[in-house]
Formats: C-alpha cells, sequence, structure tokens
C-alpha cells in the first residue's frame, strides 16, 4: 500500500485525477481544492458543473475547515451511524470553487476506510469522490463494471480491492433549520 500511496498522493499535488476503493463504490477522485483537477473530473464524467460533486473527509475536525457550521444533529447522527453517509452542508469554505453548489453547499463523508485514512493523514485535505461512471449510466457495481471511457481518462487507477463488489452509493441527507434530517437518497 506504500506505493500506491505515494503515486496517489504524486496525481493529487499535480492537479490530475484518479480512479480508487472508497466505503461506497469505486470514486473517481482528485484535490477538492484544486478548480483546475476538479473540471477534470466534470469533463471525464460529462457531467454539468452545476451538480455538485461529494468529497471525502478524514474525520469531524477535518470536515469543520471546509464548512461554516456543523449542526447538532448532523454531529449527533455521525456518532450514531454506520452507513456511509454523505451530509450537504450549506456553507462550503476552502474548496474549489467549482465544486461548490450554486446555493454554497457541499456534501462531505468521512471515510473510513484503511487506504482513505492513510491518504488524508499524507495529503491533509479533503478528496472528490464521485462515481467511476459517466453521467445518466449506472454506477458501477464492481471494478470490471467500470467504463473504458473512465479507465482511460484517468490519470491513475490505485490498485487496491479491484476482486471486491462494492456496496451502493451513500446514503444523502441534509439537515433543516430546525435540525429534521431530509434523505435525499437513501
Amino acid at each position: 500500500m506504500k506505493n500506491v500511496l505515494k503515486e496517489t498522493i504524486k496525481v493529487l499535488n499535480t492537479e490530475r485525477i484518479f480512479l480508487y476503493p472508497t466505503d461506497t463504490v469505486f470514486g473517481v477522485g482528485c484535490d477538492s481544492t484544486s478548480e483546475k483537477a476538479v473540471s477534470k473530473i466534470y469533463q471525464l464524467k460529462q457531467r454539468d458543473d452545476s451538480k455538485a460533486l461529494i468529497c471525502l473527509v478524514k474525520d469531524i475536525e477535518m470536515l469543520a475547515d471546509y464548512v461554516e457550521a456543523i449542526p447538532e444533529k448532523a454531529y449527533n447522527y455521525l456518532e450514531n451511524t454506520d452507513r456511509p453517509t454523505s451530509i450537504i452542508y450549506p456553507k462550503a469554505k476552502n474548496l474549489a470553487p467549482n465544486l461548490v453548489a450554486e446555493d454554497g453547499s457541499i456534501a462531505l463523508r468521512i471515510c473510513r476506510t484503511e487506504f482513505c485514512q492513510k491518504l488524508f493523514r499524507a495529503f491533509g485535505k479533503p478528496i472528490v469522490s464521485t462515481s467511476a461512471n459517466i453521467s445518466g449510466t449506472p454506477t458501477p457495481a464492481s471494478f470490471e463494471d467500470i467504463q473504458d471511457e473512465i479507465l482511460k481518462g484517468v490519470d491513475y487507477v490505485v490498485n487496491l480491492q479491484q476482486n471486491q463488489h462494492n456496496s451502493r452509493p451513500s446514503r444523502i441527507i441534509r439537515f433543516d433549520n430546525e435540525g429534521n434530517a431530509h434523505i435525499l437518497r437513501d
């Protein structure tokens, strides 16, 4: 894993994009603070850049560096769920402008896989994570299902967990002003 981490850090530091295993499905990722790298992901996925992407973070401390506030109910939710859940926070900060939704929000998820945790420790910033498919096509259930266009379009493919079937995409929720959770994707 040491060499894989080293190569992935090189990709992140040079504003390139990569394919990697997450706690849900295989994702296409990049440095979440690089407008250039984020643009490459939108281009590869043929996705309208008005549709924001999800970012992965190491923990609540890292999360707090990239949003204005974390609702109290979100803390409680994160402490009591085992299911990978992306939460949409209303006011993003310190991220690439083209990554943030038009309303200023951002979806962030704490990812606890061994690879991602080591990557966060080495890189120190959130990492974009969007499913490894062209927009409008099905999310791949395994590495074998990833379209050639995605495989050829990334600068680096992380050679880990490629024999495993992935789980489903993350749950996406948003908390309203009263602290009620609204499930946008289950």
